[in-house]
């Protein structure tokens, strides 16, 4: 079974440290995987580190985290080639495709090469649920702010666009983010957009956003648009406790 409609989970969290492994699956990914509608079996999650240049260290890490949880987990690695021979037919086979943080600019160049945001997007068509973090959920929207090319934060704005929205990721952890952000969308930049706290998430139906989740108390999601007078307009909306 795959989501009633194209699903993304956009967010500033999902993995969290584990009790006995590095990580453990957060609420996010949890929910991620329960908006699958998976029942009876294990539900298939294939995990992308495009972001962190494949880092074995990272998939080892996600790959102990869904054998504990029990998942059947798959991975798509790009670097030094593909690991399988046919990218599509992976992420279709899948319930959840969840994609690291890291450079997005080096994840949206990878992807460009093999073919991969196609791929995306007939799965996302299908009904697989995509998600993420950082990198993992700007890649979904048309653009956003990224530490892709050094310290002092740039945008990006190539992203994948399934939703014709801008993010903003880690808006209350790294303090560049939120005045870019802003900035960003006030001068044109970047097209209006919304913004997540640590722990935060998005969940889009087709092209709309319709909730945010948070697995943290105390956190925020923001939209933010251009106003009449070329300044920068945001509005908080409140999170739904997972």
């Amino acid at each position: 079974m795959t989501a009633e409609a194209p699903t993304i989970l956009a967010t500033s969290g999902g993995m969290v440290p584990g009790r006995r492994l590095r990580w453990d699956l957060g609420p996010l990914t949890e929910y991620a995987i329960e908006l699958s509608g998976v029942t009876g079996r294990a539900p298939r999650v294939c995990f992308l580190a495009t972001a962190v240049g494949d880092s074995s260290f990272t998939l080892n890490c996600f790959a102990q985290a869904a054998q504990y949880r029990g998942l059947a987990g798959s991975h798509l690695a790009l670097f030094p080639m593909p690991n399988v021979d046919d990218i599509r037919d992976l992420l279709l086979a899948q319930d959840v495709v969840w994609v690291s943080g890291g450079s997005v600019a080096g994840l949206l160049a990878m992807w460009e090469l093999h073919g991969v945001g196609e791929a995306m997007r007939a799965a996302w068509q299908a009904g697989v649920v995509l998600t993420g973090v950082s990198a993992g959920s700007i890649c979904w929207h048309t653009g956003g702010t990224t530490d892709s090319f050094g310290p002092d934060l740039l945008p990006i704005t190539n992203g994948l666009g399934f939703v014709p929205y801008s993010n903003g990721v880690h808006y209350d952890s790294e303090e560049q983010r939120r005045p870019l952000f802003q900035s960003l969308i006030a001068d044109g930049t970047l097209p209006a957009g919304y913004a997540t706290d640590d722990g935060v998430g998005l969940l889009y139906r087709g092209t709309d956003m319709v909730e945010a989740l948070t697995e943290k108390d105390g956190k925020g999601a923001y939209f933010v648009e251009r106003g009449p007078d070329g300044q920068a307009v945001e509005t908080r909306l409140d999170p739904r406790r997972l």
